[in-house]
């Protein structure tokens, strides 16, 4: 029977920012951000994913990382709350040969399930930013009820960590340096909406979310001012 949603709920299937049911836009992601097929080896050989370990990947996209854990033989589950994402992902994974060891979901951090306390591992990579801070808390202490004891998540987004006195310069440095013009990236007009219009919060919000949700926070890497990674361990 499918439970039906209070309504106060959070509808996460209303697109924050890019339209990616947008097949074109959907296209014009995979360009600009790339597989980045050496640093998800790197990231899942520091992880030390391996043959048999379950992996949830929140926030799929074209299933990039998803596809380089199932090629290392994990069980994996590829979420992402577009379609048009997850057909990419699907056909890449298919030209690969990992589609046999991913199951894919449209869902998104509040409407996924998966079998409390299963998961190894937990990625989520430029995602979670699409949630207002109040379901960012909601969404961690689901994850954290994913994994097993001891099971890992990884977390990396745009979250600032510049003192809020100097927001202004801080993120005018930042759009300065990350915007491409040439069709290459993400132009200034582009970053400018993700600022205005989704819900990137400050990295110390986020560490204080995981500790609530009974994390230990193992690792946190700020050491670009705009973006954070997380390594947090389900005790």
């Amino acid at each position: 029977m499918t439970s039906v949603a209070p309504g106060w709920a959070y509808d996460e299937f209303v697109q924050v920012g890019l339209d990616f049911a947008d097949a074109a836009e959907v296209e014009a992601y995979d360009r600009r951000q790339g597989d980045k097929g050496p640093a998800n080896e790197t990231l899942l050989q520091e992880l030390g994913v391996g043959k048999g370990h379950v992996l949830v990947d929140l926030g799929t996209g074209t299933g990039a990382l998803a596809i380089a854990a199932a090629q290392r033989g994990a069980v994996v589950h590829a979420v992402d709350i577009s379609q048009a994402m997850l057909d990419r992902a699907a056909e890449k994974a298919r030209l690969a040969g990992a589609a046999g060891n991913i199951t894919f979901h449209r869902a998104g951090f509040l409407s996924y399930r998966h079998a409390a306390g299963t998961a190894d591992f937990v990625v989520s990579q430029y995602a979670l930013h699409h949630l207002p801070d109040f379901w960012k808390q909601a969404a961690i202490a689901r994850i954290a009820a994913m994994l097993r004891p001891g099971g890992l998540f990884l977390l990396k987004d745009v979250a600032f960590s510049f003192p809020p006195q100097e927001l202004e310069p801080a993120v005018e440095s930042w759009l300065a340096a990350v915007s491409r013009e040439d069709g290459a990236g993400w132009s200034r007009r582009d970053f400018e909406s993700h600022v205005r219009d989704e819900n990137s919060t400050f990295a110390w919000v986020i560490e204080g979310m995981l500790i609530r949700s009974g994390f230990k926070v193992e690792r946190i890497d700020t050491s670009l001012s705009a973006y954070a990674t997380f390594a947090a361990r389900r005790s």
